[in-house]
């Protein structure tokens, strides 16, 4: 005889069983605990970025463990550091090649807003070409910062709507980008 005795269900249960919460949920549980990000970085920001992922804080214990560098196979664009208008257009291209769902990170000034370059040469933040869901400040970022903002992307993800894309402010946000 084995020790494993059967309990009855509880009353009002019945069948083989029963979803405790909602599809969106638990799929957005799974997509922000398994974020692929593509790092673009160009300067001084990028470096802080190898050391938020370097073993003192890991950022593969937040469910970041596989970096892509093929927007393809990428849903978190993190970008890292200044932005010359020359590459605004790559910048937009290998955002419009990744995957919906897909989310941007602007990290530092420089990305978020141009930083000390106010020239005529330097985009002043990569809200002009793409939209950006979550803004890292600091010139440049220390890794905790990176993490933070790496974790309200995680919020984000966990929390919004799998029919994000058919939303009218989304539609909206898309339209003021150009994007189809």
């Amino acid at each position: 005889m084995s020790d494993i005795q059967l309990v009855d269900a509880p009353a009002g249960v019945e069948g083989a069983g029963f979803f405790a919460t909602s599809l969106d949920k638990v799929i957005g549980i799974a997509r922000s605990n398994s974020l692929w990000p593509l790092p673009f970085a160009t300067s001084c920001c990028g470096i802080e970025f190898m050391a938020t992922m370097a073993s003192h804080y890991d950022l593969a214990r937040f469910g970041a463990e596989r970096i892509s560098f093929s927007p393809r196979q990428a849903d978190l664009l993190m970008v890292m550091g200044t932005i010359a208008k020359k590459m605004a257009p790559v910048l937009r291209q290998v955002y419009l090649q990744m995957a919906e769902p897909r989310w941007v990170m602007a990290v530092g000034a420089c990305a978020s807003s141009g930083g000390i370059f106010d020239t005529y040469s330097v985009l002043q933040g990569i809200d002009e070409v793409i939209p950006v869901d979550v803004y890292v400040p600091g010139c440049p970022p220390r890794p905790e910062a990176i993490i933070d903002g790496f974790i309200n992307i995680q919020q984000l993800v966990q929390t919004e709507s799998l029919r994000r894309r058919n939303e009218p402010k989304y539609q909206e946000l898309l339209a003021k980008y150009g994007i189809q």
